[in-house]
């Protein structure tokens, strides 16, 4: 047997060639998932020895991150929003940019009630964060993903939310059996919006584990942001508002894609600064 310590010095070890990796933060994790310690047990007694089968799941999983898995596909959830949210193989991971959508949210829907549609709720990190800041609100999920779906369903009911539905379609088809025509107050979505030229140039955990559909539209990356702006309006009320996440370069031409039919059209920076969230008002 191995003492907890000298298996995650070993991690570490192996995971240094990954680029743009903390190997410790991740060996830890790694080593949490493979023997189910706690924290409090790693820091506390890391003398402590581990069987030959936690030491082969540990080695395991090092193995599969370093052939470039992701790291939330091997521990099977991503944190968002300090809340943890379960992120299967094939199911779009959450990223911390998207963080800012949710408060950009959170502040143009109305303070009590009203209507909410997530278009392209992925794991349903939009969503059910929207519904635990908004317990008043009524939230719509939407995805042309089952197995999506079936991940957001989980977290929400994770996360003891009841104020979402899920419905699958594409944008906004499936809203229509809804009768939610012109009674939306809030449209919301993380698109996806990477040009299939930049695809080919993504790291590899992107380019051959994530779901290719939810971040390449077409060969200019805005394909699906215009039918976004197009078919929002059908279901906005008069005065209401659309907030979607844009690409790193693709501030400039969001105002010609909006084109008329809205107003108090603002973009906002990331993190990094790099113009990241679009809000817009329907007239």
């Amino acid at each position: 047997m191995t003492a907890i310590q000298a298996l995650f010095l070993r991690g570490v070890k192996l995971l240094r060639s990954l680029p743009e990796t903390d190997p410790a933060l991740e060996a830890r994790l790694l080593l949490f998932k493979a023997a189910g310690l706690a924290e409090r047990e790693f820091v506390t007694h890391p003398e402590s020895l581990v069987s030959a089968r936690v030491e082969r799941r540990f080695l395991k999983l090092v193995d599969s991150r370093r052939a470039r898995i992701p790291l939330a596909y091997l521990l099977g959830e991503k944190e968002f929003r300090s809340l943890p949210f379960l992120v299967p193989p094939g199911v779009f991971i959450p990223r911390p940019e998207t963080e800012i959508l949710i408060e950009r949210a959170i502040s143009l829907a109305p303070k009590r009630g009203g209507i909410i549609v997530d278009i392209g709720t992925g794991s349903g990190n939009i969503a059910v964060s929207l519904a635990k800041s908004l317990p008043l609100a009524e939230i719509v999920a939407v995805d042309i993903s089952s197995r999506a779906l079936r991940a957001a369903r989980a977290n929400a009911g994770r996360q003891s939310v009841t104020n979402v539905i899920f419905v699958r379609g594409d944008l906004f088809a499936g809203l229509q059996r809804l009768g939610l025509q012109s009674g939306v107050d809030l449209v919301v979505s993380n698109p996806p919006y990477v040009a299939e030229g930049e695809w080919r140039k993504l790291e590899p955990e992107i380019r051959e584990f994530e779901p290719k559909r939810a971040l390449v539209p077409g060969p200019t990356g805005l394909e699906f942001i215009r039918r976004l702006v197009k078919g929002a309006p059908a279901f906005l009320k008069k005065g209401g508002w659309l907030a979607f996440e844009i690409g790193y370069d693709q501030s400039e031409r969001i105002p010609a894609l909006l084109g008329s039919g809205w107003t108090d059209i603002s973009i906002f920076p990331d993190l990094s600064g790099i113009p990241r969230i679009v809000a817009a008002r329907r007239d």
